[in-house]
């Protein structure tokens, strides 16, 4: 087995038992490693990855399949892939049985109250880590906290958010 392929593994095998609340959550971890750690690819080709794996239909961690592409080919995908979803989709088979036992115990909702939290700090930095990426000078960074507080404090569409984030990234010529 090449030593790539064995990154590969060793690497998103590891994020997949640490992705709670999804894919997103390692991001940052995801990008340091395929980026800065093991050179596959440049931040560039890992932000166009993530806009891609979005775009996509089917879960957005399929970013994995295509820094396992860029890193070692389809032999790299397909290790990759099997590394991120084997591992947590084995472990969620097997606690379910117990969750679901455990249904009126005290400890599933401390548990459950423990975790939410880990959840979306894990999001949020992933989000950091991404805009960190992409945002240079005022103007992108402002139109970045804007549309996040609008999502977050209206209903407004986030379709209506990319537009008028477009719309005004134009206007300005940046």
């Amino acid at each position: 087995m090449s030593p790539v392929l064995l990154q590969l593994l060793v690497l998103f095998g590891g994020l997949s038992m640490l992705a709670f609340g999804g894919g997103t959550a390692v991001l940052p971890d995801m990008q340091r490693a395929a980026v800065d750690q093991y050179h596959w690819l440049t931040a560039r080709e890992f932000l166009d990855m993530f806009a891609i794996s979005r775009a996509a239909p089917g879960p957005g961690s399929l970013i994995v399949v295509l820094v396992g592409l860029k890193a070692a080919g389809l032999a790299g995908a397909a290790a990759a892939f099997v590394a991120m979803f084997t591992p947590s989709c084995m472990a969620v088979f097997i606690l379910a049985r117990y969750w679901h036992r455990a249904a009126h115990a005290a400890w599933r909702a401390v548990v459950e109250r423990a975790l939410a939290p880990v959840s979306v700090g894990l999001t949020f930095a992933s989000g950091l880590s991404l805009m960190r990426g992409t945002e240079h000078g005022w103007l992108p960074w402002s139109v970045t906290i804007v549309s996040a507080a609008l999502f977050a404090m209206t209903d407004i569409s986030p379709i209506l958010l990319l537009l008028g984030g477009a719309g005004a990234l134009l206007l300005v010529g940046s």
